[in-house]
């Protein structure tokens, strides 16, 4: 698997996932649930202790690195995010194309393409900029780190708050898949899948740093957050 690392932000740090963050966690999504109609959010100590192990689960197997995302201001865990559908290109070229895990040692692999994605933040934390800043954290590791040639992401395509947070990153609409699979509503669900490219992201990262600069505290040290 990809090293486990801890992406340090000025608004917040993505800590790996561990079994002791299961109460912090539990805690942040009990808070206001009313943004989690199209999101899986674990609700209870019980449901989020086997989130965790899922999660802890997926990584041991080189398919996904998933973080506890901290605010820096108080030491609050205010939600989570990771990278997923890990994709390792080395190798025999497999047929029909689809992602696999790696070849080689899982320990030592570094995957050519990733996912973010398992993305939610408490209600207190929504709106402020950690969702950005998180974002530009992870591309930043995935592309000048990893050198993946893609970074993807996805929502339901009736999610129109997550969607238009997407494209706010300068992502680009590959398409949507219709009737792609059951929405956790039990609907069948059409999915928006999006994509960042190795050659796109430096007008990527210039546009999120921007964007993360102007929701910094001004001189006077009072505190001025600009939506994301």
């Amino acid at each position: 698997m990809p090293e486990i690392v801890t992406l340090r932000g000025r608004t917040l740090r993505l800590e790996p996932l561990a079994e002791r963050h299961v109460e912090a966690l539990a805690r942040a999504a009990a808070e206001d649930r009313g943004s989690y109609a199209f999101t899986p959010v674990p609700c209870g100590v019980e449901a989020t202790e086997r989130y965790v192990a899922d999660a802890l689960a997926a990584r041991a197997a080189g398919r996904a690195l998933p973080f506890a995302t901290v605010r820096v201001a108080d030491g609050r865990v205010v939600g989570s995010t990771r990278f997923c559908e890990l994709d390792y290109w080395q190798g025999p070229v497999p047929w029909p194309p689809a992602p696999r895990g790696p070849l080689g040692p899982v320990r030592t692999a570094i995957p050519d393409a990733a996912e973010i994605g398992g993305t939610w933040l408490s209600s207190c934390a929504q709106g402020t900029g950690i969702n950005t800043e998180a974002k530009l954290l992870m591309l930043r590791h995935a592309f000048e780190t990893w050198g993946v040639r893609r970074v993807s992401m996805r929502a339901d395509a009736r999610n129109l708050r997550s969607r238009t947070a997407i494209e706010r990153l300068g992502a680009t609409l590959d398409g949507v898949h219709r009737a792609h699979s059951r929405g956790l509503d039990g609907m069948v669900r059409s999915t928006a899948f999006y994509s960042i490219l190795d050659e796109e992201w430096p007008r990527v990262r210039e546009q999120l740093e921007q964007r993360v600069g102007a929701a910094r505290p001004k001189a006077t040290g009072t505190r001025s957050l600009v939506p994301a």
